[in-house]
């Protein structure tokens, strides 16, 4: 058996060096600078706070054998089916069955014994340091790396050049093909309808999608933006990106680029 690189050992419990909060009814039901992120394969990383960090005279104990509330769009990790749910109450704000703890010492993960965790959606806000954290939490394991680029970029659909640059900037991501932003000076805005359709990054912010219509064919949702990214990724506010892997022709500097 081929030994895998230690790079791509990586730890399923880490600790983290951020000081994180989580907000229910204006108050902090947790506050921590010493809080566990697991990072269970295939599913978003998840928090857990040591019990002294937790505002534990707000959590009421629910019924042995109670799910944990909706989460949010996933995929989110289950808690063990050995972990006590409890309902979060800060006066009149109740989340019903929106944390867990792992009363016992869990034989995955023992780390995380006398750790409780929340559900995200069901919280008002998380913070990590100073700073508002949407949709879920940061995975110290996934990078993004926007640079700036000369590369020509050619966009076809259905026949029709829609977009062509010289000067996209290219966004590096974990796990993803290489998204290329091209100016709306350089794509066909008339050949390009807001559509319906909203995504949310926990890194980059929210991005309104376009549909294409060309040649009396329509595109459904093939291009997004970010008009307000959040700020570390700045270089591609309003620009244009297009799912490469689902148009007909993608082209970077004269080589046609195959679907992903």
């Amino acid at each position: 058996m081929t030994e895998k690189p230690k790079y791509d050992r990586r730890p399923e419990v880490v600790p983290s060096p951020k000081w994180v909060r989580v907000f229910l009814g204006g108050e902090a039901v947790a506050d921590s600078k010493n809080p566990l992120l697991l990072r269970a394969q295939g599913h978003l990383p998840v928090y857990y706070f040591p019990t002294e960090d937790v505002h534990m005279e707000w959590l009421r104990a629910a019924q042995p054998g109670t799910q944990v509330t909706e989460q949010g769009e996933g995929p989110w990790p289950d808690p063990p089916p050995e972990a006590q749910v409890y309902t979060v109450q800060v006066r009149d704000c109740i989340a019903a069955n929106a944390a867990w703890r792992l009363e016992k010492t869990p034989a995955t993960h023992p780390e995380l014994a006398a750790h409780v965790a929340f559900a995200w959606q069901a919280m008002d806000a998380w913070y990590e340091e100073d700073e508002q954290i949407r949709v879920h939490p940061h995975d110290p394991y996934h990078r993004i790396d926007v640079r700036l680029s000369s590369r020509h970029v050619r966009v076809v659909i259905k026949g029709e050049t829609v977009a062509e640059t010289d000067r996209p900037v290219l966004l590096f991501e974990t796990g993803l093909p290489p998204r290329y932003y091209i100016p709306k000076m350089d794509v066909r805005m008339d050949l390009l309808a807001r559509s319906d359709k909203t995504t949310h990054c926990a890194y980059k912010g929210t991005a309104p999608h376009y549909s294409v219509q060309v040649n009396g064919d329509r595109v459904e949702n093939i291009a997004w933006y970010y008009p307000f990214p959040n700020y570390q990724y700045a270089p591609i506010q309003n620009l244009i990106a297009f799912y490469q892997e689902r148009i007909d022709g993608f082209d970077v500097d004269g080589e046609r680029h195959p679907a992903s």
